[in-house]
């Protein structure tokens, strides 16, 4: 933060730390400066040189060489390359990846800080139980059993669905896709991850648009872009390294940059039009900016004819959103608007990035789609400098969704329908009767059993429900009486003091994770909670991917550190206890301990059966190729010019299709037709039929570069090709693997030999058809995108033009919308409350708070209050304040009084955590193991509300009073 501290030291109670009982020990200057190395090394220094001080020697110096290896930042999503300098097996030093594409020798504060995240002194270092209210330390034995045993009682008495997995966005996709694969062997849908609370509404949104639910082009195409718009985002604290992407495009274009916000930000400092909306309003703001296209004529008519379904609702509904009406509701004026959308026509291609500031709504996916069909309007999809360019917030929340860690899916997004898990049974050479009996059965409303293995699970926002609900009310069977939080951060979730009472009504709870997060101390249990170290990503090795949809290979950098063990090794002794170890890796080699999972045979089974978004291509051998050669890839087309990966994109982005043999070179902007798709070029996927309404849904005389199908067609199968007379393109033993499928009846998806994907391609057709992208979606709540009052608004006086939805039931759990949004709770809380990050900190917060480096950057939660606010109040600042939200949780936090946020705002960041309700929590943590700053979560005092479709919670625009402390 812009503002002096009252020190250069993190403030903390002195907690007793290995360095410090060191620094104890009698020794004179000289022989302290000669050890000071052991500080630089942290604790792995000390085991390596035994416990001791000794006297270098130029034979040992000689001895000692430093090896450099390669790693991927485990924070935000760019996917920095890390290059760790490594001597006797100690991290001593790091430099960022020069020759990485993404990051090209640059570091925000988190990635010039990730060494002291492996070798932290506040980590968890051994498997430890709370017993009698006190944290004791167990063996990794005892702690897979008793946690196994009590498991396996409360399945045995409630169902496999009372227990809760929730897996995390900070695996490796091999340890994602094990994570993932574990709960189905489990028997159940109880699982998710990160996605479902940051990005889920994009998912949804985008991939019912043009068929992907991911990123279209990457941050490196950025550089061709002639207009840049960012809404609800700020890369600048978020994903800094991201911002000189977009800055290059800035200067080198002299591309505007607008940034519609409703708190001005570091990001909105750069802009050449800040664009300030009430939070919640984002559907009306883009509303707004196309009611100016149409009424000027500056769309892309000859796009939306050939390539967009549906264009014609959008302009009835964006019809209704005048510049009046739109100031009424956002307060953003109308001519700012018209200047908005002139700028967007005049410099196409332009792109458009969002992150959580749009998604983490009741209306989210209403917010996602109506951002692509702003891109749709004007052309910019399918080409270069254009697309939707979702920037994601941790290293892996994109390849753990692709992995399927979720509630509503298996990995690669195939669903939970019968023919997904036959899909996958067949990949995992399962019996798909036994696989079916481990899940529960049920009745439905209709009196028909039903099992649980094809209903969508508990979503981690409502797994405090889970526990809470009765289960008269659910389907769920029994409530979810164990939770697993797998690398996951609970103060990153809504209704903290729910979620307080959940915890302390578990049976169990089961924390995995480097650090013990708030989990350890947020509640006041004395019994039933196991902290077990996780190593962390530079610990153990694999794959990961980038926002962009890129995959790189994580080398690992030292051995875990203290008892901690690598995630796979954790899921293969749990998989042990629960007795279907051999079966979950019937395919997948072991290690030498005969538990752990092979990660690069782990890799080969996802390339065996991710065959719907092409995960299909990218073995170990070609990622590892990637990585030694990163110097050879072009920095904004992300292209190999020669070298061993020659034409090649970096990362090989997905889709990657057919097997590794065909050697596609993966696809780096969705959706382009200027391409070939043997060369990476794309159509929109053709996922919704081909017809709706007597109207064609196929694109119209628009195809791909060299397409033998000079027209939109449908997804392939067998029997497309027997029509057009393609099969004979398939060998005997293709063949043979799709009769063993369906026969004709077998589609591109579920072929496990590739073949209709190879033939296809052979043709230059892509796999899923040629569609047009859909602006309107018949299956969702609102097909058309409306603008939709939040739960909590402060604006009495729009509830009836603009009311929520009605009361629904879905995941499993009933879902209040109008109930909540018919009270007025205005009066007695009068200001919008918001939430955002900070550059310093990520996630939960609870590494980068216990990263000495970070932690001495910011000290202090606090929250922003605009002037005139304060001043009503009788707020200053640096004051001490409460801010109370309507449903009871409130947070003591410093006020900041700034004109960051408007009046009637305020801004809290999600980081904090390890106070609760203005008591300090410290004693609670495990000795040693607290982290150096803590503070309140800002979802103690944020409230109820969930996305329609995806059950995101709204984190943006509640309401809270604010008063001095």
């Amino acid at each position: 933060m812009l503002r002096k501290k009252t020190n250069g030291v993190a403030r903390r109670p002195q907690r007793t730390s290995i360095l410090s009982e060191a620094a104890n020990a009698s020794v004179d200057r000289r022989a302290f400066l000669r050890g000071s190395g052991l500080a630089i090394g942290g604790l792995a220094a000390i085991a390596a040189t035994g416990g001791t001080v000794q006297q270098a020697s130029a034979a040992t110096a000689a001895s000692s060489t430093v090896e450099t290896k390669k790693s991927i930042c485990t924070h935000c999503s760019v996917g920095c390359t890390v290059v760790a300098e490594v001597q006797n097996g100690v991290w001593v030093g790091q430099e960022p990846g020069w020759d990485s594409p993404f990051n090209l020798g640059a570091h925000c504060a988190k990635g010039a800080a990730v060494r002291e995240h492996a070798h932290g002194e506040r980590r968890l270092k051994y498997p430890m139980k709370k017993e009698g209210g006190e944290w004791k330390r167990i063996s990794w034995e005892q702690a897979i059993n008793e946690i196994g045993d009590g498991m396996m009682n409360i399945r045995e008495e409630s169902g496999p669905d009372s227990v809760y997995w929730l897996g995390s966005a900070k695996h490796s996709n091999e340890q994602a896709y094990l994570f993932r694969k574990f709960a189905a062997y489990w028997g159940t849908n109880n699982v998710d991850h990160q996605a479902r609370i940051c990005h889920s509404t994009t998912v949804a949104g985008v991939a019912n648009t043009w068929g992907y639910g991911a990123m279209t082009n990457s941050y490196n195409d950025i550089h061709n872009s002639k207009a840049i718009f960012i809404i609800g985002g700020n890369p600048a604290e978020a994903h800094p390294v991201s911002l000189l992407h977009v800055l290059k495009a800035k200067e080198q274009n002299n591309a505007p940059l607008i940034v519609c916000d409703p708190r001005f930000t570091r990001t909105a400092a750069h802009a050449d039009e800040y664009v300030r909306f009430r939070p919640g309003t984002d559907v009306a703001l883009i509303w707004g900016i196309l009611w100016h296209m149409f009424e000027n004529g500056w769309e892309d008519k000859e796009f939306i004819r050939t390539r967009v379904w549906g264009m014609d609702q959008i302009r009835e509904e964006v019809a209704k959103w005048t510049p009046e009406e739109v100031e009424r509701v956002t307060g953003t004026p109308g001519s700012q608007l018209r200047r908005v959308a002139r700028t967007m026509a005049n410099n196409r291609p332009g792109t458009v990035i969002w992150c959580m500031g749009g998604t983490q709504h009741t209306n989210g996916n209403n917010n996602t789609r109506a951002y692509c069909v702003l891109q749709l309007a004007l052309g910019n999809m399918g080409t270069s400098g254009g697309g939707t360019n979702i920037f994601r917030g941790h290293d892996n929340v994109q390849g753990a969704t692709d992995l399927g860690v979720l509630s509503h899916t298996l990995p690669g997004y195939y669903g939970l329908s019968n023919g997904a898990w036959a899909h996958w049974a067949r990949v995992w050479e399962e019996d798909g009767e036994w696989l079916g009996n481990q899940f529960a059965k049920t009745t439905g409303a209709d009196g028909k059993e039903k099992s649980l293995q094809n209903l969508t699970g508990i979503p981690v926002s409502r797994w405090i429900d889970g526990v809470l609900e009765d289960p008269e009310n659910m389907d769920n069977p029994d409530k979810v009486r164990a939770m697993v939080l797998w690398g996951h951060a609970p103060n990153s979730q809504t209704r903290g003091p729910e979620m307080k009472t959940a915890m302390e009504k578990l049976d169990m709870l089961v924390v995995i994770d480097p650090f013990p997060t708030v989990s350890a101390v947020m509640h006041d249990r004395t019994d039933g909670v196991y902290l077990l170290p996780a190593a962390t990503q530079f610990e153990t090795y694999g794959s990961v991917t980038a926002s962009n949809r890129s995959l790189q290979w994580r080398e690992q950098i030292m051995d875990p550190l203290f008892e901690s063990k690598p995630d796979q090794e954790i899921i293969g002794l749990l998989a042990q206890k629960f007795g279907f170890h051999e079966r979950l890796f019937r395919n997948i080699g072991l290690e030498e301990d005969g538990i752990t999972p092979n990660v690069e045979e782990t890799l080969l089974e996802i390339n065996k059966g991710m065959w719907t978004i092409g995960y299909t291509g990218q073995t170990p051998d070609r990622l590892k190729l990637h990585m030694a050669n990163q110097h050879t890839f072009d920095r904004t087309t992300l292209q190999a010019i020669g070298g061993a990966a020659d034409g090649d994109y970096y990362g090989l982005p997905w889709p990657c299709w057919g097997t590794a043999e065909m050697n596609h070179p993966g696809t780096p902007n969705l959706y382009d037709m200027s391409k070939p798709v043997s060369e990476g070029g794309l159509t929109f996927r053709a996922r919704f039929g081909v017809e709706r309404d007597g109207d064609n849904l196929l694109a119209d005389g628009v195809y791909s570069v060299n397409s033998e199908i000079q027209d939109g067609y449908p997804e392939f199968t067998m029997q497309m090709l027997m029509d057009l007379g393609w099969d004979g393109d398939l060998t005997d033993e293709e063949r043979a693997s799709i009769d063993a499928v369906a026969g004709p009846k077998t589609n591109w998806k579920t072929d496990l030999s590739g073949g209709i994907q190879r033939v296809a391609i052979k043709h230059e057709c892509a796999p899923f058809g040629n569609a047009k992208a859909r602006a309107v979606v018949w299956t969702f709540p609102d097909p058309v995108p409306v603008h939709r009052e939040p739960l909590y608004t402060p604006r009495r006086d729009l509830v009836a033009d603009y009311p929520t939805y009605e009361d629904r039931k879905f995941y499993r759990l009933p879902t209040m919308y109008a109930s909540i949004q018919k009270n007025d709770f205005s009066k007695d809380f009068p200001i919008i409350l918001t939430s955002g990050r900070l550059v310093e900190y990520e996630g939960g917060g609870e590494e980068t708070r216990s990263n000495a480096w970070l932690a001495e950057l910011q000290q202090d939660m606090f929250v922003e209050i605009n002037p005139r606010d304060a001043n009503n109040l009788g707020v200053r600042d640096g004051a001490q304040v409460w801010v109370e939200g309507p449903e009871g949780g409130k947070v003591k936090v410093m006020a900041m009084v700034t004109n960051r946020v408007g009046e009637g705002v305020a801004f809290m960041p999600f980081h904090f955590g390890g106070h609760f309700q203005g008591e300090d929590l410290r004693s609670k943590y495990p000795d040693g193991a607290d982290p150096y700053v803590l503070g309140e979560s800002t979802n103690t005092a944020q409230t109820y509300g969930y996305d329609s479709v995806t059950q995101m919670q709204e984190t943006k625009c509640t309401l809270c009073k604010i008063s001095a402390a």
